[in-house]
């Protein structure tokens, strides 16, 4: 793993609501620190409600983790297009964030927050 990013336990219990709607709660999350950037909380894909998500076209990589999927949120009353990602064969050195999912909270419409 590259010496600037950290994967930990989050502990306690985390939720995730898009739309007005809890999309995912779990007490099994993983917080990913990376460099100076913000923590990142990495839900396991079982603690999410996948109906809500749709895959995505769009792929980014990273040079430390790998190639990210984007995922879009459909709520009720409209479509988050990339709003969540998932790293599904990510690198060897933070392969435990395989099989989790984390969100864009940069706005009102998707918190992660600690309970």
């Amino acid at each position: 793993m590259a010496d600037h990013i950290t994967i930990s336990r989050a502990p306690g219990t985390w939720v995730v609501r898009a739309g007005g709607a809890v999309i995912g709660e779990t007490t099994r999350a993983l917080e990913l620190r990376e460099g100076d950037y913000a923590p990142v909380v990495y839900f396991p894909r079982e603690d999410i409600a996948m109906a809500f998500l749709e895959p995505g076209t769009r792929v980014s990589h990273c040079p430390h983790k790998g190639d990210a999927t984007h995922y879009s949120i459909v709520t009720k009353s409209r479509s988050l297009s990339d709003a969540a990602w998932s790293y599904e064969t990510p690198k060897e050195g933070v392969a435990r964030i395989a099989g989790h999912l984390a969100f864009y909270t940069g706005t009102d419409e998707v918190t992660v927050e600690q309970l």
